[in-house]
């Protein structure tokens, strides 16, 4: 596209598995009439769209008695859209440069571009209880957001603190048939990901290590230099992994228009 090389950060993908890494450590305690409790159940998580559970639990209402099919309860979550969010918009001019393969290079981005990302995540479960456990679980984290740190980048290894929007909460009792067929409640949790997504790494940039300005009293082009300022690293032998300091010298020059470009000096 744009004849630009090819390149895939896995951005969307990355962001999808860090959402999803939030809720997978979601338990369900089942206790007797003394409430103690006689059993723990860590509720699976996987990525899948709602009608896929509604079509298994109707084509097989007594799942939670199966020993070997999908048991209740159970997670999913799914990408629902994906918009261009303009209250983050970047300056496109500026770019984030990170140490290339050489000591003498860089490799370039230019800032990334806002996008929100809306997940919907399911909990179906077959009591009112198993449901509010999920859900309590879940909620107070959000107030209305949870802030994660996504490596967007991995080959630059660009972070970013993506924050985790909870929308909406609703709940659906969802069941047809006879009363002896199954019982199934779904809640359905509403989410914004906050996240950015980067174009092409331009590699091989060369590292500046030395900077010159000239200044002028007037604009005209034929007047004459009357100052220049000359910045390079401290020390020299610096590159673009170094954390080094500058140094710079200020030159004060007559009517004389000659002068070196390398050494800043007059010929």
């Amino acid at each position: 596209m744009f004849n630009k090389p090819y390149f895939y950060h896995e951005t969307l993908r990355n962001t999808v598995v860090a959402f999803g890494t939030i809720f997978n450590n979601i338990h369900i305690h089942r206790t007797d009439s003394d409430n103690k409790v006689i059993q723990k159940i860590k509720v699976p998580l996987s990525y899948a769209p709602k009608e896929k559970f509604l079509t298994r639990l109707e084509q097989q209402p007594n799942l939670e008695d199966r020993e070997f099919a999908v048991t209740l309860p159970r997670m999913g979550f799914e990408i629902t859209g994906i918009n261009y969010d303009s209250s983050r918009k970047l300056n496109k001019l500026s770019s984030i440069r990170t140490p290339g393969s050489t000591n003498d290079t860089v490799n370039i981005v230019y800032n990334p571009v806002p996008y929100n990302i809306s997940f919907n995540l399911y909990a179906f479960t077959a009591t009112a209880e198993g449901g509010l456990q999920i859900v309590e679980q879940i909620m107070p984290y959000f107030a209305p957001d949870y802030t994660i740190t996504v490596n967007l980048i991995r080959s630059m290894n660009i972070k970013r603190d993506v924050p985790i929007v909870l929308n909406n909460v609703t709940y659906d009792d969802t069941y047809d048939g006879s009363y002896t067929q199954r019982r199934a409640i779904n809640w359905t949790m509403s989410f914004t990901a906050k996240t950015y997504l980067f174009g092409p790494v331009n590699e091989g940039g060369k590292v500046i290590k030395k900077t010159i300005v000239d200044l002028y009293t007037d604009t005209d082009t034929s007047s004459t230099r009357e100052e220049r300022i000359i910045t390079v690293p401290n020390p020299t032998s610096a590159n673009a992994d170094d954390d080094f300091g500058f140094t710079t010298t200020i030159q004060n020059f007559s009517d004389s228009k000659n002068f070196d470009p390398e050494d800043g000096t007059d010929k």
